[in-house]
């Protein structure tokens, strides 16, 4: 099999040893005789795969019984109005840390529901940072605090959370959820797209504090309430069977591969492969975002006109690595490397960066 190093920014790379256990199932799923795809989701084996994606999510994460996992549809971008119908109570408002492509469209379709407050934005630096405390104004009636952990587009992360006070904080962490240890117990809702870092898309993994999910409204529609969801065991329709069971697979490899701190320490090897290629180029390379501020997964730049862009594009597909132009929002060059990409695609990467500086510089 021809193999390439595989940057896109989702649906994105899966594990090896995943995608050749899924291949050895997906005919015959434990004697079955049928392909997982196959089965009712009300099934014993899928309830267990179901169950047990839930349980190893909490353990990854560190988080009890207080909370719940449940495995939705719609992507991120549904969470987007979810959150807002479910916990911006009527004439109430909602506090929105802007820092990137997403978060602005979190903010603005929170913003067909009630009051959407931008609490800080850094548009003005093209987002190429996060906001400081000081810049953070929230309202003291907010419903929630809502920011996005890792902007992909612009590659942007908190290397830390903002302290929001007594308001539930909310975070959309769909490109960096488990690829670093985290303090779960700050957050009311986390929400995650699964095509970056947890397995294929089609399936959204929201994790909901159970006292605050006990106060969501009752007035969406039956799917769109976390309630419906919450107490049917993420099975009231039927699921994404075959997601499901995708990502339960990949958490199983995050802890047979040293858990959230495992991934950590491998991630940062990875990202600082890339950095010092850009750091080290004399200024061909030129990174997007302020160095504090530094995404580990999604490394952003730019190089000195968009004719040799094009052209780096070009070549490092012909060097068998795919998915590096940018977010066709702001053009340049993204990198994506998340918790699945191999150390040796990010030295493949840097030292396919050092080749074409050298010819082109």
């Amino acid at each position: 099999m021809s193999k390439v190093y595989n940057f896109n920014a989702g649906p994105a790379i899966l594990p090896q040893a995943v995608l050749e256990r899924a291949r050895a199932e997906l005919l015959d799923y434990q004697g079955r005789g049928m392909s997982i795809m196959e089965m009712s989701h009300r099934s014993k084996e899928f309830e267990a795969i179901n169950s047990g994606a839930e349980a190893a999510f909490k353990r990854l994460i560190g988080v009890g019984d207080d909370y719940r996992v449940l495995f939705v549809q719609g992507g991120a971008s549904t969470q987007f109005a979810m959150l807002p119908m479910n916990f911006l109570p009527p004439g109430g408002a909602a506090d929105y840390i802007v820092t990137g492509a997403w978060g602005e469209k979190a903010q603005e379709e929170a913003s067909k529901f009630g009051r959407a407050n931008i609490a800080a934005s850094t548009k003005d630096s093209n987002y190429s940072r996060n906001p400081r405390a000081d810049e953070i104004t929230l309202s003291d009636d907010a419903a929630y605090v809502h920011l996005t952990s890792n902007e992909t587009i612009q590659g942007v992360q908190f290397p830390a959370f903002p302290d929001v006070g007594a308001h539930p904080l909310v975070a959309d962490m769909s490109s960096d959820i488990l690829s670093r240890p985290i303090d779960a117990s700050k957050f009311a809702l986390i929400y995650a797209g699964a095509q970056k870092n947890l397995g294929p898309s089609g399936v959204t993994v929201v994790l909901i504090r159970q006292s605050w999910l006990d106060t969501a409204a009752k007035t969406p529609p039956t799917m769109l309430r976390y309630g419906t969801h919450a107490k049917n065991n993420s099975l009231y329709n039927t699921p994404p069977v075959f997601g499901v069971y995708m990502l339960n697979l990949v958490l199983e490899w995050i802890e047979e591969n040293g858990g959230v701190e495992g991934m950590a320490a491998r991630n940062e090897q990875k990202a600082a492969i890339i950095y010092q290629a850009i750091d080290g180029s004399n200024g061909f390379y030129r990174g997007h975002a302020a160095p504090a501020d530094r995404s580990r997964m999604n490394v952003t730049f730019r190089l000195p006109s968009e004719a040799l862009e094009k052209q780096f594009v070009a070549e490092s597909v012909a060097a068998n690595m795919v998915g590096l132009a940018g977010h066709r929002s702001v053009g340049g060059i993204r990198a994506s490397i998340y918790n699945a990409m191999t150390p040796e695609g990010c030295q493949a990467l840097a030292a396919f960066m050092g080749e074409f500086a050298r010819k082109n510089g």
